[in-house]
């Protein structure tokens, strides 16, 4: 199933996009989209009857504002340099366990929403990434199999990331991470039903219509289901917590000088197999 979350900032309703490409609404049967219903395989039972049904009511998705895929996040977890391509193009080594970084769940806004460069920023960055949720709690997993098991869906995430704060400014990557707007999520959480092999999906990005990424996650380090279970020996993953899993190359980070940070004006559109598209114009704060 693809679920969305649609309407006003704050006051989102959730919704389905069924195979014929038409919203429909499930504020009938739910309240919202987040890890209490990936959690509660009853509920989303009757969600799917009700979606092969045909007779939930249509939403007009004309001016239609799309939120952030998942509501009351938890925590978004992010893993860093997981990609050969994308270590190799910045001078790293691919790391022996994977790196662990935090990003605040208010940094998370819609798929198509202005995205924010900070002030001071000369070096903002995108990344398009494979975010997972998580679907039932996971603490001490055994292996990348479990993992897999806990996973409850996925979504497209743009990781903006602003290098000179990560990286020139002492301490650990969280300046650089967790500026507001910076992690749109969406258009839609794809069940994990669905997507029954995480690193057989290609991963794109273009700024201002020029193809920047052209990745697939077969080139990830670590894979998705070790991913779930590294990180689950280190803190308690509850359902609705997102773990976004690394970009492919192709960042303004990796290309030679000048190197073609993002400014103002700036139009960045992303998409996974399946997981749909994304749209920002980034403008200053």
């Amino acid at each position: 199933m693809k679920l969305l979350r649609v309407g006003p900032v704050g006051s989102e309703r959730p919704a389905l996009l069924d195979q014929d490409g038409t919203l429909r609404d499930l504020s009938g049967l739910i309240t919202d989209v987040d890890g209490a219903l990936l959690a509660d395989d009853s509920v989303l039972s009757r969600v799917r009857d009700a979606a092969g049904s045909g007779e939930l009511p249509v939403l007009d998705a004309e001016g239609l504002r799309t939120g952030s895929a998942v509501g009351r996040i938890g925590k978004v977890v992010g893993i860093g340099l997981n990609y050969h391509g994308h270590a190799a193009e910045v001078g790293a080594e691919a790391p022996a366990e994977p790196i662990l970084f935090l990003k605040a769940s208010d940094t998370v806004v819609g798929p198509d929403e202005t995205v924010l460069i900070p002030r001071g920023s000369v070096k903002t960055d995108w990344e398009a990434e494979l975010g997972v949720v998580i679907g039932s709690t996971a603490r001490y997993l055994d292996s990348a199999e479990e993992g897999l098991a806990h996973v409850g869906g996925y979504v497209l995430v743009n990781d903006v990331t602003e290098r000179a704060f990560q990286n020139e400014r002492g301490g650990t990557w969280d300046k650089g991470k967790n500026c507001e707007t910076f992690t749109p999520l969406g258009p839609w959480l794809v069940t994990a039903d669905e997507i029954p092999d995480p690193q057989a999906l290609d991963v794109k990005l273009w700024v201002n219509g020029e193809l920047k990424q052209d990745g697939h996650t077969s080139d990830q380090i670590f894979p998705v289901g070790e991913v779930v279970r590294y990180v689950s020996q280190f803190m308690t993953l509850y359902p609705g917590d997102v773990l976004i899993t690394g970009t492919p190359a192709g960042v303004a980070a990796g290309q030679p000088e000048p190197k073609p940070f993002l400014r103002a004006g700036d139009v960045v559109e992303l998409e996974i197999d399946g997981l749909g598209r994304q749209r920002q114009e980034f403008k200053s704060a």
